[in-house]
């Protein structure tokens, strides 16, 4: 199969459809998270970016919210592993970076912290629920662009 992947950064209105699509097949649909939690209402006011295969299709999402809460980072099951979350994690931080954002946050599912370790991300605070899933808050510095992250 070929892994190739564009990423793409746009706001809610212009890629709804394949964003829904992402995020129902991994939140709702396989982590169970209900329409009423999925749904919260930011997405109009966030950056969103989507990776793309190279059929068109959706294979990864997530989006940062004008504060620099990184959230609903999602990729379909098949594409894990082939770097596509890092590019796309990667694309949220450059929009922090263009707004000048000195710190992310973001709340991870416990069982992938690991991932956001290796992107300069630290835990803080305790674990707590969310979704009737396990997580916990982490955050990074930005530094500015072509400087040295921290």
């Amino acid at each position: 199969m070929d892994y190739s992947f564009t990423v793409h950064t746009l706001a809610w209105r212009d890629g709804e459809v394949l964003l829904r699509e992402v995020r129902e097949a991994v939140f709702m649909r396989e982590q169970g998270v209900s329409a009423e939690l999925e749904w919260d209402g930011l997405d109009e006011s966030c950056v969103h970016v989507l990776a793309i295969n190279k059929n068109g299709c959706a294979v990864a999402s997530g989006r940062i919210t004008p504060q620099g809460k990184i959230g609903r980072m999602a990729v379909l099951p098949e594409w894990r592993g082939k770097q596509v979350g890092s590019a796309v994690l990667e694309a949220l931080l450059n929009v922090a970076r263009s707004r000048k954002l000195v710190h992310v946050e973001l709340a991870a599912q416990t069982q992938v912290t690991g991932f956001y370790e290796r992107h300069g991300f630290k835990k803080v605070g305790e674990i707590f629920m969310d979704a009737g899933i396990p997580h916990i808050m982490m955050q990074r510095t930005i530094s500015p662009a072509n400087t040295a992250e921290t």
